[in-house]
């Protein structure tokens, strides 16, 4: 199903106008909702903040000031929100925990089981299913039941190859380069994803290191070593 264009009178419900209002008051009601569902606030919302600037626009950008002054009565509605939806953190999906969720201006406390997937459906309490959204952050995203995380190492750990050891979100991880392996060096862990829940099997960890770029003095050094290894070669020989 196709999402159709925002209206005008959408944009009447959307900044929670009751009847017709001049330019300085629709920058009233734009203020006043903008600052309700703010992402900064505690019950804000991105995508409802994204409505009231489209809604906003929309009746700045009609021709004259006419629709402004004669706007469409909307007595009684109030500002139209997106059907609800629990967002996590990858951290959350894996661990389980504890979440906040606004429905009709209410707060609902929802306890989150260890292993959910993006598009579970979570009861809450009598009223609704609410769908399970996982969001990146920290670097480390989720895909299916894999997690995905991405770092920077030393260049010439890429270059010599040899033991490595970096920080995760899930903690300390360490592998064996081989020399002369091309950036990013992609890894696999097996069994540290998501863990099992239901028919889902417990997913891996999948780490991209990327070389860092050398330093001049860096790059300088290691010409120096070259040199002297190769100027005690040739006067041995």
């Amino acid at each position: 199903m196709s999402a159709r264009p925002l209206t005008v009178l959408d944009a009447y419900r959307i900044l929670d106008l009751t009847g017709p209002v001049s330019p300085a008051e629709l920058s009233a009601a734009f203020r006043r909702v903008a600052k309700a569902v703010h992402p900064d606030q505690p019950n804000g919302d991105v995508v409802l903040f994204r409505y009231v600037v489209d809604a906003y626009h929309l009746l700045q950008n009609q021709s004259g000031q006419r629709l402004l002054l004669e706007g469409p009565q909307t007595t009684g509605l109030r500002v139209v929100r997106p059907d609800p939806e629990i967002v996590i953190s990858p951290m959350q999906a894996l661990k389980g925990g504890i979440t906040s969720l606004y429905v009709d201006d209410r707060l609902y406390r929802v306890r989150l089981a260890p292993g959910l997937r993006h598009g579970d459906q979570l009861r809450l309490k009598d009223l609704m299913t609410v769908p399970v959204k996982i969001r990146p952050r920290d670097g480390l995203s989720v895909f299916g039941s894999d997690l995905f995380f991405q770092t920077r190492i030393e260049a010439h750990l890429v270059r010599d190859g040899g033991r490595v050891e970096f920080d995760t979100p899930v903690g300390p991880q360490s592998a064996w380069l081989v020399p002369d392996m091309t950036s990013p060096v992609r890894l696999r862990f097996e069994g540290l994803g998501l863990p099992a829940r239901g028919s889902r099997p417990v997913g891996d960890l999948f780490v991209s290191l990327e070389a860092k770029p050398e330093s001049l003095t860096e790059t300088q050094d290691r010409h120096h070593r070259f040199t002297q290894l190769w100027t005690t070669q040739a006067a041995a020989a």
